[in-house]
């Protein structure tokens, strides 16, 4: 967090203060810099298209991404301390979709954890199933909010195997051939981006092709992401945007976003962060 009292730092400096949040977390949003920064919205965008002119971040829906390789994988906790409030919103309307007596997926990710999170109480109650290739997921569900182990949470999940990523998700052939063989209702699959044209994407091929393998074995996929994960497109293609049925985010999507959602027939869920 910001100091308080920094409204009338200069255009460098609060340039070096975005970039650093950027680099910290990979992406941040215009409310945060005002907020935080204590300037305008239209400041805030100033020095973001500043920043882009540069070369040093990209602009996306209500904010800026820092620009990276596209094989670049991000470690799991160097994400999770991002837009947590965004993703905690996209984790509890993802979960609303789930009915008792339900078989769900919920890939790895920061944003899918949460969906995790919101389901605990549900699999603890012996209601709904998850399957999931997430280790911090299943600790999620199993530990429920006091993170002690808890039996009857524990039976309610299945975690496949595999070999794990530094996003923490367990992927190849083992996660692959698991995935083949079960049948889920609903897919709540975590991307590293989304992008009208390349679609999907990760930057792990593995990681790819086991989020393939998780989206064939469910009836339906709802992707879980926030706002800044638009107009990135990472090395790997999972599937085109038309290929998941729900979109769950925490903003409404740009305009040439939210023209191919509606060519591509997909329902689109905008998440309300709750109000301290």
């Amino acid at each position: 967090m910001y100091l308080v009292g920094v409204g009338n730092l200069l255009a460098a400096q609060r340039q070096a203060l975005t970039l650093e949040r950027l680099r910290a977390q990979g992406a941040v949003r215009i409310a945060e810099l005002t907020a935080e920064l204590g300037v305008s919205e239209m400041t805030a965008r100033r020095d973001i298209d500043q920043l882009a002119a540069r070369g040093l971040c990209r602009k996306v829906h209500g904010g800026a991404c820092l620009i990276a390789n596209t094989s670049e994988e991000p470690g799991f906790a160097a994400k999770s301390s991002a837009n947590v409030a965004a993703k905690r919103a996209i984790g509890r309307a993802a979960a609303a979709l789930v009915s008792p007596g339900q078989a769900v997926g919920v890939s790895a990710g920061t944003t899918s954890y949460w969906v995790a999170v919101e389901l605990a109480a549900l699999v603890a109650a012996g209601q709904v199933t998850v399957v999931t290739n997430s280790p911090p997921a299943a600790e999620a569900i199993v530990g429920g909010p006091t993170g002690e182990f808890n039996a009857a949470a524990a039976a309610g999940v299945i975690l496949t195997g595999g070999v794990r990523t530094p996003s923490q998700a367990l992927v190849g052939p083992a996660a692959d051939w698991s995935l083949g063989r079960l049948r889920l209702d609903w897919l709540f699959l975590g991307v590293h981006g989304l992008d009208p044209e390349a679609g999907l994407t990760t930057p792990n091929l593995l990681e790819a092709a086991t989020d393939r393998a998780f989206m064939a074995a469910a009836r339906a996929t709802a992707v879980t992401a926030d706002a800044s994960k638009w107009g990135v497109a990472a090395l790997a293609r999972i599937a085109p945007l038309s290929d998941a049925a729900r979109l769950v985010t925490d903003s409404p999507p740009p305009p040439a976003a939210a023209k191919a959602l509606r060519r591509g027939h997909v329902d689109v869920t905008v998440a309300l962060e709750a109000t301290p």
